[in-house]
């Protein structure tokens, strides 16, 4: 009787739960989530629909965009100096006889009572480029906030992708840690068992408990970090409150990093948005101190009035005209033009510094971009394997375990490391998709 009853209990250990989570191909792949321990997911998003629901609701897109607008508009006042200045007039003087105006002028002139009207006509007729390069200036100046408002939609781009892919990590980690709580509570269900056949000592069933406890605690850590990323991950996406989004896994990309970094480096330099943002800004300054340095030539511009005064003082005839060229050539205005030449050469040197600067860090940051990508892609087949490893020593501590060559201990810690290699191989897959969304927004391929 007491070899069949140990027979039955060989036989109940046997049953031992399976491992936290079965082997899983190299790309990351969530499996929905328990209903009972998360809230369910109502609203099924796609990493397309994520970036395009952004591009629209974020404010700072917006914003951008409202920059570049203004900075066209900038571009046509500056241009309006290039055009005829048309105005009209309309004047009515009452005054007493042979009054004139004596003080505040060297001259005097006679102001006559009358009632008149007529139009002026100013053009510009040349100040040497001066206005020219102040246009091409403003023109200049708003490509580069058109690349300004490109470069603020690929940061939110590059920021609803991360928060995209970290919803998905926490949402299959959330999944980890609801198998292990229930691999966990069919052990302790099992040595309570074996515990109340006399068959394991109450120190076994402690440690499963204490297992089972610890597997509860990530469960929580779980719980919470997926909610905190959905959180985040709506408020990217413009909305003010948490969504129920349930994010869909893309596509597996799990191709390896391109092998030469220097021309990743070359295609980041030629199309990143803040290079050409401030290789806009460098010429344009250009443009500026040209102008600036043609301050001291002369204007020339012709103008022209016409008109007539329907009521008046005899003295004034019924209609009038005059039309003449006027020449503006500047002596000496207390150092004014030279400060303002030297201050436009000083800020052109100042932005060639920054976009100096600019394409050194954008170098640095390709590169080590470039290396992370290269150690995550590694590190797929590294925690793959670990993952196997840790699998297999769980089945042997299993096996052992059944036959008494092995305590609670070893099966304890068996699970425990079998728990953070599925944690871990997970983390890497998504970790080498968010390292290659990193990677194109450093190339300035991030739409």
């Amino acid at each position: 009787m007491k070899q069949f009853v140990q027979l039955a209990a060989m036989l109940l250990v046997v049953s031992v739960a399976p491992s936290v989570a079965q082997q899983k191909p190299t790309t990351p792949a969530p499996t929905p989530t328990s209903t009972t321990t998360t809230t369910p997911a109502t609203r099924p998003i796609t990493l397309q629909e994520a970036e395009a629901t952004a591009i629209k609701n974020n404010p700072q897109i917006t914003v951008g965009k409202l920059q570049a607008l203004q900075a066209r508009e900038f571009t046509r006042e500056t241009r309006a100096a290039l055009y005829p200045q048309v105005g009209l007039s309309v004047t009515a003087v009452g005054s007493d006889p042979g009054s004139r105006i004596s003080a505040g002028l060297l001259n005097n002139p006679t102001v006559y009572p009358r009632v008149a009207a007529g139009a002026a006509v100013s053009q510009l007729i040349t100040d040497f480029g001066r206005t020219q390069n102040l246009v091409a200036n403003s023109v200049f100046q708003a490509k580069a906030q058109d690349q300004n408002a490109i470069a603020t939609q690929q940061q939110i781009v590059l920021a609803v992708d991360e928060a995209f892919y970290n919803t998905l990590e926490t949402k299959a980690l959330l999944h980890v840690a609801e198998e292990t709580v229930k691999a966990r509570q069919d052990l302790v269900d099992q040595v309570q068992a074996l515990t109340n056949a006399k068959l394991k000592s109450d120190v076994d069933l402690s440690f499963s408990k204490v297992d089972f406890v610890r597997a509860k605690l990530l469960l929580l850590e779980s719980q919470n970090s997926y909610e905190a990323s959905l959180s985040t991950l709506s408020a990217i996406l413009g909305y003010p409150d948490r969504q129920d989004f349930a994010p869909v896994e893309p596509p597996s990309q799990n191709t390896p990093p391109a092998v030469d970094a220097a021309r990743l480096i070359q295609q980041a330099l030629n199309q990143r948005p803040e290079v050409k943002a401030l290789e806009n800004e460098v010429t344009a300054a250009t443009k500026f101190s040209k102008a600036e340095h043609d301050l001291w030539w002369p204007t020339v511009s012709a103008s022209g009035v016409v008109g007539g005064a329907p009521i008046r003082n005899d003295n004034i005839t019924n209609w009038y005209g005059a039309a003449g060229v006027n020449i503006n050539i500047p002596v000496f205005n207390g150092f004014l033009f030279n400060a303002r030449k030297k201050s436009a050469d000083l800020d052109t040197e100042v932005k060639r510094k920054r976009l100096q600067d600019l394409q050194n860090n954008i170098a640095r940051d390709v590169r080590n971009t470039w290396l992370d990508s290269e150690k995550a892609y590694e590190r797929l087949s590294v925690t793959q394997q670990l993952r196997e490893q840790a699998q297999l020593a769980l089945e042997l501590s299993q096996a052992r375990y059944k036959l008494g060559l092995a305590t609670i201990v070893e099966l304890s810690q068996a699970e425990l490391q079998k728990t953070e290699a599925d944690i871990d191989d997970t983390d890497a897959g998504y970790q080498y998709a968010v390292s290659q969304i990193f990677l194109a927004y450093q190339m300035g391929l991030t739409r």
